[in-house]
């Protein structure tokens, strides 16, 4: 099993909106099938959104 994580950038801002942050979320959790969005949390404020995605090769029948 092959495991694939992507972090957001650095770059977002202290002051991103609800809005934002929630549209990052759902960007996140976009096109996962096997996996898990971690959402981490200092002083009440997302500073990390972490996607990890299984990928699970097809057998053969």
């Amino acid at each position: 099993m092959t495991q694939h994580s992507q972090k957001t950038p650095p770059s977002e801002p202290a002051s991103a909106t609800p809005d934002t942050q929630a549209a990052q979320i759902v960007e996140a959790l976009s096109g996962i099938r096997f996996g898990s969005v971690e959402i981490t949390v200092h002083d009440g404020r997302i500073v990390q959104i972490e996607r990890r995605e299984k990928f699970r090769p097809q057998t053969a029948v």
